[in-house]
Formats: C-alpha cells, sequence, structure tokens
C-alpha cells in the first residue's frame, strides 16, 4: 500500500488547524474572542471527529479484506471522499450549530461481500462509534491532566459530551445507524430485508422522537452524562463550554 495513501488530506489538516485556531482565540482577552473561540474549537473539533469517525469504519474495512476503500481514497481522512459530502460532513455541522445535536455522517461505501466474517463486518460497523468514544476519554484525560486555560477546557469538555452522545446514538439498534450495522451480519434473512427497507426512514423517525418527546431526551442525555462522569469529565465545564458555544443565545 502507497504511504500517500494514508497520510491525512490537506482538508483534514485544515480542520486540525481549524481547531487549534480557534483553542488559541479562546485566550485572546474579551467575551466576545472566547465564545468565539469555543465555537470555532468545537465545530472544527466535531468536524475532525467526523472524518475520524469514517476512518474508523474504512480501516477496520481495509484490514478486514475490503481493499476498495483504498482505491476509494477513504484511508485519507478526505471527507471529500465520501459517498455524501453534504450529508457526511456539512449536515451533521449545521445541526451541531443549531441545536447541539450530534447527527452521524453518512458516508463511506463497505463492500461487506469482501469481508473475511461476519466478525469482521460487525467490527467495521463498531469501529465509528468507538473512535467517539476513544476521543472523548482522551480529550477528558486531556482536561485533567494538562489543566488547560479556561475557554479551551469548556470548549474541550463540551466537545467530549457531544463525542459521548454520538457514541451512544450510533449504538442504538437502528436500522441507518451503526449499532444495527453490528448486529445484522447475525440477523436471519427477513430482519435484515426489514432493516434495509427501514434504514431510509427509522433513524428520522428516532430524531423526532428524541427531538420532540421530552421523556425519551432525558433518558438519552442522562445515559450521555453518566458516562462523561464515568470517564472523568467535568460537568461544569461542559456546560459552560455548551453555553460559549451558543453564544446567540
Amino acid at each position: 500500500m502507497q504511504r500517500s495513501a494514508v497520510r491525512p488530506s490537506p482538508v483534514f489538516l485544515a480542520l486540525v488547524l481549524l481547531t487549534v485556531g480557534g483553542a488559541l482565540l479562546t485566550l485572546v482577552e474579551g467575551e466576545t474572542a472566547l465564545r468565539a473561540g469555543v465555537f470555532l474549537l468545537v465545530m472544527g473539533g466535531w468536524a475532525v471527529s467526523l472524518c475520524l469517525h469514517e476512518f474508523g469504519h474504512a480501516i477496520v474495512a481495509f484490514r478486514g479484506g475490503d481493499r476498495e476503500v483504498y482505491f476509494k481514497g477513504y484511508l485519507t481522512l478526505d471527507p471529500r471522499r465520501y459517498t455524501d459530502p453534504v450529508l457526511s460532513l456539512l449536515l451533521p455541522l449545521l445541526f451541531l450549530a443549531i441545536g447541539g445535536i450530534p447527527l452521524p455522517g453518512g458516508a463511506v461505501w463497505i463492500n461487506h461481500h469482501a469481508l473475511r466474517s461476519r466478525a469482521v463486518d460487525s467490527a467495521v460497523s463498531l469501529a465509528g462509534p468507538f473512535s467517539n468514544l476513544v476521543i472523548a476519554f482522551l480529550l477528558t484525560v486531556s482536561v485533567n491532566v494538562f489543566d488547560p486555560a479556561p475557554g479551551i477546557a469548556w470548549g474541550l469538555s463540551f466537545l467530549a459530551l457531544l463525542q459521548l452522545a454520538a457514541f451512544v446514538l450510533n449504538m442504538l439498534p437502528v436500522p441507518g445507524l451503526d449499532g444495527w450495522g453490528a448486529i445484522e451480519p447475525f440477523l436471519s434473512y427477513e430482519a435484515r430485508r426489514f432493516g434495509a427497507k427501514a434504514r431510509q426512514w427509522a433513524p428520522l423517525i428516532l430524531f423526532a422522537v428524541l427531538i420532540g418527546v421530552p421523556g425519551v431526551s432525558g433518558a438519552f442525555w442522562d445515559v450521555v452524562q453518566a458516562l462523561f462522569g464515568a470517564i472523568g469529565g467535568d460537568e461544569l465545564a461542559a456546560y459552560l463550554g455548551q453555553r460559549a458555544f451558543f453564544f446567540w443565545q
């Protein structure tokens, strides 16, 4: 495999620089700079995590026998290579900016017939959300160990909370989400056929329930907050990061 195929693309590196720039902006004196910095840090970090989520799917698929992900450029972390860059990157960023909803991107096409086993097929689906879990853990550890400036700590903590929300959401066994993809290889033909038909509308119904039904939404975020606390997350810092992120509220 050519080394260039697994090097981060210029677009991905630009997203990383945007995230770092947001963090540095929080250090500038003034509330406006602080809020703008947190916003850019979280938005840039979320975009980076979307790329890493899809890369997780692709690299496990490649190791599991699907060589097509290499030729499609999925191993470069370039969102322009995804099946639909709008759904994979722009729409999740828009939903995050509007309401803090960790909408999953949808995006790398996997040749499931090329994978070596059902276990590998399941692992490909799990790789995406588990990348969010790892990112959340690393962000939380970085805040606890390095004790960064308040604005950076707030942004990283809120971003970690969003990563956990994405993990919990994606792990739900709903057609169209990774949780369903993880169990689908072991289901009956009838169940897989139902999942294929429901894949287009099931996530929309789920999001409508999460947004419109207070009890469901509350239970979802209770689970996310419990996970956040379990990995040592600072709830106050995450709350302040959320307040700073939604600077217009």
